[in-house]
């Protein structure tokens, strides 16, 4: 099995970008002439980057599949991303596990050994820590070399479309490519990244809401007392 935190420190900070459009799942109504299924894929992008204007908060359920030399790690919990770079992961399976930003400071939590890692939010590498950026800006093609129509790449829902992002030049050696799966309301039902050893990192959303209420004390992290702090 895979160790929790050996699976958290897979990804370096290139990469960190573009599992970063896992947080993106936002429902909004796809606005573009002919129907999703006729447009070009120019106009689905764009009509996808606009569908996050106007978005301050998200919430959804989450569950994080890791696969690599035949081995399979499964995480699931709820996360909830407001602007100004916050955001809250709380991990329910197999194990609980708290990952809180506030915009300046990233802290991982796992109460089963008792000890909390913190780093500055700049400086961390973990690939949670952009999400929070993508509710003020978004842009495909400042992440990706191309973007295409990909369809068949996935057993995607009925109605649903698949995105194939592939990586810039200078990024080849860190992932081959991403497909990213919308419904026909731009939700990201599910996003799984290929990277160049073989393994695959999926990430599947339900219950996404969009503007919900949260107390900006959740994205403050206490620990409790006895707890050991790692600052990297």
């Amino acid at each position: 099995m895979v160790p929790p935190l050996t699976l958290l420190q897979l990804c370096t900070r290139k990469i960190l970008l573009y599992l970063a459009l896992l947080g993106v799942a936002l429902a909004c109504p796809l606005s573009v002439d002919g129907g999703p299924m006729n447009v070009s894929v120019e106009d689905y992008v764009h009509a996808f980057e606009s569908s996050y204007h106007g978005v301050n908060t998200l919430r959804a359920d989450f569950t994080q599949t890791y696969t690599s030399g035949g081995r399979t790690r499964i995480e699931s919990g709820t996360v909830s991303l407001a602007n100004g770079g916050r955001m809250r992961w709380d991990y329910r399976e197999p194990e609980a596990k708290l990952f809180v930003s506030d915009g300046k400071e990233v802290s991982l939590y796992i109460p089963g050994e008792k000890q909390v890692t913190r780093s500055r939010a700049k400086a961390t590498e973990d690939f949670r820590t952009p999400l929070g950026v993508l509710l003020s800006r978004l842009s495909l093609r400042k992440v990706f070399s191309k973007v295409e129509f990909a369809d068949q790449a996935l057993h995607a829902d009925v109605g649903n479309r698949v995105l194939r992002g592939y990586p810039k030049q200078g990024f080849e050696d860190e992932y081959r490519e991403v497909l990213i799966e919308l419904s026909p309301q731009m939700d990201i039902r599910r996003l799984v990244v290929f990277y160049a050893d073989n393994s695959t990192m999926e990430f599947t959303f339900t219950h996404i809401q969009r503007n919900v209420d949260l107390s900006p004390s959740i994205f403050h992290f206490v620990p409790p007392a006895g707890v050991e702090i790692i600052q990297q």
